[in-house]
């Protein structure tokens, strides 16, 4: 089968450095099991789009003991990941050169995706981006696929065994290749390089 699109992963992939719970710590000196507590909890919600980032992440704020806004806040905290893979983004151009879709598919909320798309030049680089808030399921559950499969017949024609799926995290990549999709474990640049040449040639 003739591979007609790439689905990339965001944190991992194409963005690299460290995570922003790390950077926060080498900051401001918060601990990681506070930083977690957020993560593992109320920011659940937000990566399917049915809480508000701004609004649940207030009361943390104030235990954090951060001074400024919450625009400045999450202003720091999208600044800090703003990392991207320059040999990536050539492989991505490479592949929309010989007519290969590229696309993102990432668990994100709702104003991190948007500062992907208008500040990252995401919107540019890719042909779609589908992330968890905007499809409501996340990476774990198998309708993030169902759905993605979905949207991917309709907006480009393209079924999703003629799609190298590539993520970084072990469970997706095995939920992604039971649902149909031909998909892999990106470990790092230079295997996904040699990998990648061998279905596209490029």
């Amino acid at each position: 089968m003739k591979i007609k699109a790439v689905i990339f992963d965001a944190t991992g992939m194409v963005i690299y450095g460290k995570r922003f719970s790390i950077s926060f710590f080498d900051d401001y000196g918060i601990p990681l099991k506070d930083i977690s507590l957020f993560f593992d909890n109320e920011f659940q919600d937000c990566l399917i789009g049915q809480a508000d980032l701004k609004t649940v992440i207030k009361p943390y704020l104030t235990k954090w003991n951060w001074k400024k806004s919450t625009v400045e806040f999450l202003d720091y905290w999208f600044k800090t990941e703003h990392k991207i893979d320059k040999n990536m983004v050539k492989i991505i151009n490479d592949l929309k050169k010989i007519k290969v879709k590229c696309f993102l598919a990432t668990n994100q909320e709702k104003y991190r995706i948007d500062y992907m798309v208008n500040k990252m030049g995401f919107s540019s680089l890719f042909n779609n981006i589908y992330a968890s808030c905007q499809l409501g399921y996340k990476k774990s559950q198998k309708s993030f696929y169902q759905i993605l499969a979905k949207k991917i017949k309709n907006d480009f024609g393209i079924n999703k065994n003629e799609v190298l799926y590539w993520d970084d995290h072990l469970a997706h990549v095995k939920l992604a290749l039971s649902l149909g999709f031909n998909a892999k474990l990106y470990q790092d640049f230079l295997s996904f390089k040699r990998e990648i040449n061998k279905y596209l040639k490029i």
